[in-house]
């Protein structure tokens, strides 16, 4: 069975409080300010107005059809239509105009994985499953387990055993089962797999089915970038993995284009950890196709752990993406993402995940070889705010 999500932990690997606190590229020290795992949630997780819905959605004495709609609710009350500001004292630091900072972070457990977990919880709920499981090696964990506990639905998180994500507490006190199995992360997804098959469970895991389902949600926040600037920008600019998200803002914006909405598609601009995602690679050696990386060559930090795999499930739809827009792919340093991150937090006062500072980089490094005119670009980011 194929690999189903992007970030895949390679079997005796370091673990977060144990991995080297070093630049993969040259050597040097780093300071602490990775925020591996990404993100924290809000507090109350859910507003408090939303009780009501979250009740009846939670309840399945309730008819489906009323459970179906207060979710329905909730998610569209909490999760997307996340902030985007412009950036201008990062474009005088960078000498560079009409930057938008588009923080996906936003969303109740602080991760745009929030989207994809609720399209998967609702699915879940509308096809009459009771437990809902999926194999992580954080932020997706919490995220489906916050939706699966509003939708009122049993959940089953797989981990690594040797994989110690800081999110393990928040997971369990969203009231989901946590395993622990042997192995790397691609052998968590495939026991996660055969345990739905085996005990018809909802498989949320990335990939197959789910696939369109995951992509829909994601093109959401190419209609939310449609809202704020009433057209598509010039770029469209993400840290890039596996390539769900990726693809999926690529699919909202033609859809835009296709109605008529927009003047244009936005070229998609894509960053990831140097040399360590086989869709950047892909396009920078220009090959049609993307190809696994050997896994004993990725070497994980706490830097650039959110972005790196061997394997992009959906690397071939982002890469068409990249190029069916005119955009462009480039690698990102741990130094560089810090840099940034900072930069991010002392100009602008929002505390991002270095790692999704890595589409921003990649604008950057397109500008300076040639220089883009004079137009609206948009960088998606997710974190924290401060």
């Amino acid at each position: 069975m194929l690999p189903r999500e992007g970030n895949h932990k390679m079997s005796g690997q370091e673990t977060d409080n144990s991995k080297e606190k070093r630049n993969g590229e040259k050597g040097e020290v780093i300071e602490p300010l990775s925020l591996l795992d990404g993100a924290s949630p809000y507090h109350p997780i859910i507003q408090s107005d939303l009780e009501d819905q979250r009740k009846i959605a939670a309840d399945p004495s309730i008819h489906l059809d009323e459970r179906l709609e207060a979710f329905e609710d909730i998610t569209d009350s909490e999760i997307g239509d996340t902030n985007m500001a412009r950036a201008r004292n990062i474009e005088h630091e960078v000498g560079f105009r009409q930057i938008y900072l588009k923080f996906d972070g936003g969303n109740p457990t602080g991760t745009q994985k929030d989207r994809i977990a609720f399209a998967q919880a609702l699915d879940a709920l509308r096809r009459g499953y009771d437990t809902i499981t999926v194999a992580t090696c954080g932020n997706y964990g919490a995220a489906v387990a916050l939706a699966a506990s509003i939708a009122g639905l049993k959940c089953i998180i797989i981990i690594p055993e040797n994989y110690h994500t800081k999110r393990v507490r928040e997971i369990e006190e969203l009231g989901a089962v946590i395993k622990r199995v042997p192995g790397d992360y691609e052998e968590a997804v495939s026991h996660s797999v055969r345990t739905a098959e085996k005990e018809e469970l909802y498989d949320a895991n990335p990939g197959g089915a789910n696939t369109n389902i995951q992509l829909r949600a994601y093109g959401q926040i190419a209609f939310e970038i449609y809202d704020e600037l009433r057209d598509a920008p010039a770029v469209v600019a993400a840290p890039v993995s596996n390539g769900t998200t990726l693809a999926g803002i690529y699919k909202g914006f033609v859809r835009l284009y296709r109605r008529g909405k927009t003047s244009k598609i936005p070229k998609i601009v894509a960053g990831s950890s140097f040399g360590k995602n086989p869709i950047v690679q892909a396009y920078i050696k220009n090959k049609d196709t993307c190809e696994d990386l050997k896994p004993e060559v990725i070497r994980e930090t706490t830097v650039n752990e959110p972005l790196i795999n061997w394997h992009s499930i959906d690397g071939d739809m982002a890469l068409d993406a990249i190029r069916g827009s005119g955009g462009w792919a480039a690698n990102a340093s741990d130094k560089s993402m810090l840099k940034y991150a900072k930069l991010i937090r002392e100009k602008e006062g929002m505390n991002v995940l270095p790692a999704s500072t890595a589409g921003l980089i990649a604008l950057l490094d397109g500008h300076a070889k040639h220089q883009l005119p004079g137009d609206r670009y948009v960088v998606i980011l997710t974190g924290r705010k401060s």
